[in-house]
């Protein structure tokens, strides 16, 4: 009797263990709609009569004035007023990246803002290199700026204009810009040749500048002080150099810069620091870019990049004896750090465009002791995209304004504080305290901001001050407008 007992409970607990887990169908139409408009939020300058999100304004509309140059425009980089030249580059060339990898399976509406997001930027990029042997690198004193909380609408801190003169360094920023405006010409050749072209000519003589001038920009003592610890160069200068290389290779197949990514790959350290990509390293990212060509080209002096390429794949895959990311309990990619979902939406990314280059050409990859196809890739990036939208132990989406759950009280002075429009007076510095310490929600919702989400271990408290979490960045959302372009057009 005992016996029969335990076996039926036993039964009942396997079929218990065998129940269909809910999966929760996303409409990833919407959340790339929301992923684009977030970078309206973080305009700077002037904005447009069509301008959507209604509660910011005009701001910095005076960068520049003390070089006696206009240098309003582009993207404040996160939840603070400054503008940091590093990662709006890279934001920018992501950007550009997904139309030209994923355009096509944009509605034409998204495609359109996608290039309006792209515009914002590249004007703004154009403005810093419009001087001969000079860059502009970054805008607004940022010790200064996160001493406030403030509106970017009532700014009265210091904009310290930050520029780099040769014969000083700044292969990074220059060989990003490089790349962001090679990309954005590519993104813009068919709607605006005449703006593609004033592009790619740009592009080549910031390569120009980084080539020349070898450096981090954040070694000059003049720039450190603004950029450092925020964004200093930490991994070195040399993968923007390839990474400006390999676009500018792209945009006009050019034999000249196949030339520099063949002969410079080994001095400049293409084979290091493989699995990293981001706004600091563009290592993973270069490789894939350069896979490209020899997937679909034959370009066999270029197979050290694909190899490298593999073994970053290889990587992400558990099952893989190369393993060796780390994933929360829920599945998310995990890296120490900071702002961690930026490397979730990047890295899904990369998996998607390699999975593309992969299936025109039908080659899985050889992980050693397993062969990982495009399938497989895409549907690992899809685990990361479906995580953020909401498949997660929080039911959170970590997007603000995507579903009825989502981070409320984010780390973003425009979000937290009551809007020009319905608050004319002006905000002092230490006044916009009152919000910051508020248990309030923000009164003002920045559809699409991707926060920086959960720790090691899925948690995640909706905390204002908690600005590794709950701060959304331009280079988070970026890689992400690719992926869910991809899955708007492909979502099972």
């Amino acid at each position: 009797m005992k016996l029969f007992f335990f076996l039926l409970h036993l039964q009942l607990l396997l079929s218990l263990i065998q129940l269909p887990i809910l999966v929760i169908s996303h409409d990833y139409q919407d959340a790339l709609s929301k992923a684009i408009l977030f970078f309206e939020g973080q305009r700077s300058g002037y904005l447009p009569q069509d301008q959507r999100i209604t509660w910011r304004a005009n701001s910095g509309l005076s960068d520049g004035w003390t070089y006696n140059t206009d240098l309003t425009g582009g993207y404040y980089d996160a939840g603070d007023n400054v503008k940091f030249g590093f990662p709006m580059a890279f934001t920018t060339t992501m950007l550009a990246w997904s139309v030209i990898e994923f355009g096509d399976s944009m509605a034409a509406n998204e495609q359109r803002n996608s290039l309006v997001a792209i515009r914002w930027a590249t004007d703004y990029l154009l403005k810093t290199v419009s001087q001969p042997n000079r860059i502009f690198v970054q805008v607004g004193d940022p010790i200064i700026d996160h001493n406030c909380w403030e509106r970017p609408e009532d700014m009265d801190t210091a904009r310290t204009v930050y520029a780099v003169d040769a014969p000083n360094a700044a292969s990074d920023v220059a060989g990003e810009t490089a790349a962001a405006l090679a990309a954005s010409s590519m993104a813009f050749r068919s709607s605006d040749p005449g703006y593609s072209e004033t592009l790619l000519r740009n592009a080549i003589q910031a390569f120009q500048y980084a080539d020349s001038y070898r450096g981090a920009y954040s070694d000059n003592s003049n720039i450190k002080e603004g950029a450092c610890p925020f964004y200093c160069d930490f991994d070195g200068y040399q993968d923007e150099l390839l990474w400006g290389a390999a676009w500018l290779r792209r945009a006009t197949q050019d034999q000249t810069y196949l030339n520099y990514i063949q002969s410079n790959g080994k001095t400049l350290g293409a084979d290091d620091n493989i699995n990293e990509f981001g706004w600091d390293n563009k290592h993973a990212g270069l490789n894939v870019l350069v896979s490209k060509e020899v997937l679909e080209g034959n370009m066999y002096s270029l197979q050290s990049y694909k190899s490298s390429a593999d073994s970053f794949m290889c990587t992400l895959i558990p099952e893989s004896s190369s393993s060796h990311v780390e994933y929360t309990p829920g599945g998310l990619l995990y890296k120490p750090g900071g702002s961690n979902l930026q490397h979730a939406t990047s890295i899904a990314f990369l998996q998607l465009v390699y999975a593309n280059s992969l299936a025109r050409t039908s080659q899985p990859i050889n992980c050693g002791n397993i062969y990982v196809s495009a399938e497989t890739l895409r549907q690992r990036a899809k685990r990361q995209v479906d995580y953020i939208l909401g498949d997660n132990p929080n039911g959170l989406s970590y997007m603000v304004g995507y579903s009825n759950y989502y981070p409320q009280k984010i780390h973003h002075r425009g979000s937290s504080l009551p809007s020009i429009k319905d608050h004319p007076e002006f905000i002092a510095c230490k006044e916009g305290s009152f919000y910051f310490n508020s248990s309030n929600p923000n009164p003002n919702v920045l559809v699409g901001a991707i926060v920086g989400g959960p720790a090691k271990d899925d948690v995640y408290v909706d905390d204002r001050d908690d600005f590794r979490k709950s701060e959304p960045t331009t280079y988070i959302n970026a890689p992400f407008v690719g992926a869910l372009a991809y899955f708007a057009a492909n979502p099972s």
